[in-house]
C-alpha cells in the first residue's frame, strides 16, 4: 500500500501540538499593514488554537501529524 500524501501547504501553516491541539497563525498579518491600527496589529501577534469545526479538516491534510 503506498504511503498517505502530507499536504504541504497545510504542513507550512499548521502545527499539530503534544496534546493534539492545532496551532495556527493569525491572518491579514502580511501586507497592507498601513491602513491597521497599531492596536489591531499588536492582536494579530502570535498564534492561536484550530476552531474546533476546523480540526478534522487540517487533521485529514496532515495524515501522519
Amino acid at each position: 500500500m503506498p504511503k498517505m500524501k502530507t499536504k504541504k501547504a497545510a504542513a507550512k501553516r499548521f502545527v499539530v501540538r503534544a496534546g493534539g491541539s492545532i496551532k495556527r497563525a493569525q491572518a491579514t498579518k502580511r501586507h497592507i499593514l498601513t491602513k491597521r491600527t497599531t492596536k489591531n496589529k499588536r492582536h494579530l501577534r502570535g498564534t492561536v488554537n484550530m476552531h474546533e469545526a476546523d480540526v478534522a479538516v487540517v487533521r485529514r491534510m496532515l495524515p501522519y501529524a
